[in-house]
Order: structure tokens, then C-alpha cells, then sequence
């Protein structure tokens, strides 16, 4: 089966800066999650996967489509929405909406039947008419959406669709992206750096940072081999409390104050009798992996810091 997204050992410098240092994957079709802090690299992959940029080494393809020989080929047949405003503030909704459709190559009639539609589905009805210069900041998100959208791409690249809404407002918009992804065979990119929204959205996700991968794959998979792992915060000496886990055959590590080790078989009985031996107390017992924002917090070395849940 050919991958819908495929790099290999791919690369990018601007100057002395490696924006991507040797990024391979392969992603079938679905429902994406391109995560990483700001300046991971993401929107510099995506530049590179629609043919805008050339990569400085290694390679790309979409769709089975090589990036460096078939960009134009490829921007038409994908969906764009980019995180910097690209609006036309003196056209209406509908009129740049409509004029994006005919854009992608759409016929005059059916540009504006297909603008209307999706307008419709993001939610402008009247604010259609209104200039996009009166557009608050929901609205504007919401247009950039649609003209993504109004040519039925079977794939749609989305950068940071939830920047500068309130919560409300990204609610709003992480639901609409979430009815595309049940409308027939359309696959989507959701670029961002808010780990949270692919959370329950996403079914395969690439995890970027300073420009490397860290992994990429099914997120069930990628949880299922992390949450091997168990963590334990005790009220005590938690030295002692390691000492007396390591004793009864596990491997413990100690971290900002936390235990962490693979449990075996689903046992727990060597933790509390570790508890019991050395008069230390289980205050929280559980995954230490169980999200997204988890996989990645481990996965750069990071110990979340919050009460136990």
C-alpha cells in the first residue's frame, strides 16, 4: 500500500539553522496529528510536502507523488490552510471563498455553489457577505478553513487551525474538523503545537522537535508500548523505596521526585510490599503514560508537573 505521506532522512537549512535534520517516516492515509513545540519544524515539513520549498537533502512524496517533481501536481489535489493570515481583507467571505474554488479549477457556477456550502458547514451564514476586514480573529479561522476545503481535496494540510481562539472558539473549530474527518475518504494534517487538540481526533500522529522525529505511528500503539511504564509518588524516602523495588527484581528510576518502572506482568503486590518493608506511603500509583502531551513529555525527558489525577 503506498504511504500518504513518506520522507526519507529529509532536510532543511535556512542559513546555519537546520529547520528538519533527517526526518523519516511513513504515514498512511487518515486522520494526522503533526505535533511539536513552536519551532519544531512543522510548518517548514509542511512547505516542503506541498512543493513550496525544496528540501536541502533527502526526500519527500505525497500521495506516492515525489515533492520535488510533481509540487504543482500535488498542491492540486491537497487542501491548505496556512497558520499566517493569506485572506484578501477588501473581498467578502463568499467572493474569496469562491474565487479560491475557481483557483483550484472549479467552473464559475459551481465555485459558488461550493463556497456557500462550506460556509454554510463552518458557520458564517450572513457574515459571508460582510468584507473579511470585519472579521474577528473565529471568523477569519473559519474562512481559511473553508477556501481549504471548498475543492474537496482528499487531503487537507491544517497549521495551526485553533491559533488566537479563544476556548470556546478552538472547541468550535477542533469540531469541525472532526466532522470532516467522518465525511468519505479525507485524510487531514492537524499541525500544531497544542498537544491536547489531537486528543481524541487523531489516530496517527508524528511527534517533531528541534527539527528531529521523535516518533510517528498509530497512537494506540505508540501509548501501548509507554504504558508499560508506571510511575509511584510516595511520601517517604524514596530512596529507600527504590532500594526495596530494586530488590524485588524490578528497575526503578528516580525522577523529580518520582518512581518509574516497568511493571511486571500487572503485578502490584512488590510495590506495596516495598511500601510496608520501608514505612514509605503510596500516595499515587498509575500509567505514566496515558496521552499525547504524555508520550511527548517522556519522550524529550520532561517529568509533568501537576497533582495526581
Amino acid at each position: 500500500m503506498t504511504a500518504l505521506l513518506e520522507t526519507r532522512e529529509l532536510s532543511r537549512r535556512f542559513g546555519e539553522v537546520e529547520a528538519l535534520q533527517g526526518v523519516t517516516f511513513s504515514i498512511p492515509e487518515g486522520a494526522i496529528g503533526l505535533i511539536g513545540p513552536n519551532g519544531a519544524g512543522k510548518t517548514t515539513l509542511l512547505r516542503v510536502l506541498l512543493g513550496l520549498i525544496p528540501s536541502t537533502s533527502g526526500g519527500a512524496s505525497v500521495m506516492g507523488q515525489d515533492t520535488s517533481l510533481h509540487g504543482l501536481s500535488i498542491r492540486e489535489r491537497v487542501g491548505y490552510m496556512p497558520e499566517d493570515d493569506c485572506l484578501l481583507p477588501e473581498m467578502t467571505g463568499i467572493g474569496f471563498v469562491a474565487y479560491m474554488a475557481r483557483v483550484s479549477g472549479l467552473p464559475k457556477e459551481l465555485a459558488f455553489s461550493r463556497a456557500h456550502e462550506v460556509l454554510q458547514f463552518t458557520g458564517l451564514r450572513e457574515e459571508r457577505y460582510r468584507k473579511i476586514s470585519e472579521y474577528s480573529v473565529g471568523m477569519r479561522q473559519r474562512v481559511k478553513l473553508a477556501q481549504a476545503i471548498v475543492h474537496d481535496p482528499p487531503l487537507c494540510f491544517l497549521d495551526e487551525p485553533t491559533s488566537g481562539l479563544d476556548p470556546q472558539g478552538r472547541e468550535e473549530m477542533l469540531g469541525l474538523i472532526r466532522a470532516l474527518s467522518k465525511i468519505g475518504n479525507h485524510s487531514f494534517v492537524l499541525s500544531t503545537h497544542l498537544l491536547p487538540d489531537t486528543e481524541g481526533l487523531c489516530d496517527q500522529v508524528l511527534l517533531l522537535n528541534a527539527g528531529r522525529r521523535l516518533a510517528s505511528g498509530r497512537v494506540d500503539e505508540l501509548l501501548a508500548v509507554k504504558n508499560e511504564d508506571r510511575v509511584v509518588r510516595v511520601k517517604g524516602d524514596p530512596s529507600r523505596f527504590v532500594a526495596a523495588l530494586s530488590a524485588k527484581g524490578l528497575t526503578p528510576r528516580l525522577a523529580e521526585g518520582e518512581v518509574r518502572f516497568t511493571l511486571l506482568q500487572g503485578d502490584t503486590r512488590p510495590v506495596f510490599q516495598a511500601a510496608f518493608e520501608t514505612g514509605t506511603e503510596v500516595r499515587y500509583l498509575g500509567r505514566s503514560v496515558s496521552t499525547i502531551e504524555d508520550l511527548f513529555l517522556s519522550l524529550v525527558n520532561v517529568v509533568p508537573v501537576g497533582p495526581p489525577t
